[in-house]
């Protein structure tokens, strides 16, 4: 259905809901929109950061296992 609109179709459209919502009312529409989005990516960008963080949080805590005296043994060994 969408496939056989062009770009005359697209424009008479827009001129459509121009005349019955008003200017103002699709400017207000399309700045709700753009606020939802940066929420979206602020979200997406916040949630990365965190599980990014928790990676890091496991793997350090991850690299240190091995008990004190046995650690230090080793490291004498190396030396």
């Amino acid at each position: 259905m969408l496939n056989n609109i062009g770009p005359a179709g697209f424009i008479i459209i827009a001129i459509v809901v121009l005349v019955l919502f008003g200017r103002g009312k699709v400017a207000a529409l399309m700045g709700e929109v753009g606020k939802g989005i940066t929420s979206f990516r602020k979200g997406l960008k916040d949630g990365t950061d965190e599980i990014e963080k928790a990676d890091d949080e496991t793997a350090r805590a991850a690299r240190d296992v091995t008990p004190g005296e046995s650690r230090d043994a080793e490291r004498k060994d190396k030396v």
